[in-house]
C-alpha cells in the first residue's frame, strides 16, 4: 500500500517545521558550548572540580536572576578578554565560589 500523495502545502508545512528545529538545536549546541567554557572559566579561575563549576554557575544564573546561556556568555567573554564581567555577578561569583570550597 502507498501513502497518499502529499500536497506542496504540506511539502511547506514539513519545510518549515524542519527549519524551526534545525534552528532551535543550534541555538541549543550554542548554549551548550558557551555553559561548557564557562565552567571550564570556573574550573580555571576557582580552582574546582567541574561539577562544583557547574553548580556555581547554576547558582550564579538563578541568585542574580540571569539566563544560565546569558552568564556563561559572559563569563566566556570576560575570560577572553571581550568584556567585562558586571560587579553583581563578579560578586556572586566570589560568595558561591567561597562557599563552595569551605569545608564542610
Amino acid at each position: 500500500m502507498s501513502s497518499p500523495p502529499t500536497s506542496p502545502l504540506d511539502e511547506r508545512d514539513e519545510m518549515e517545521a524542519l527549519r524551526r528545529e534545525c534552528e532551535h538545536l543550534r541555538a541549543a549546541v550554542g548554549a551548550h558550548e558557551a555553559v561548557d567554557q564557562a565552567i571550564g572559566v570556573i574550573v580555571a579561575v576557582g580552582r574546582v572540580e567541574p561539577a562544583v563549576a557547574w553548580d556555581v554557575l547554576r547558582e550564579v544564573s538563578m541568585n542574580r536572576n540571569r539566563k544560565l546561556r546569558l552568564v556563561a556568555d559572559t563569563l566566556v567573554a570576560w575570560a577572553s578578554g571581550r568584556g567585562e564581567l558586571p560587579d553583581d555577578v563578579r560578586r556572586e561569583l566570589r560568595v558561591r565560589l567561597a562557599s563552595a570550597l569551605r569545608p564542610t
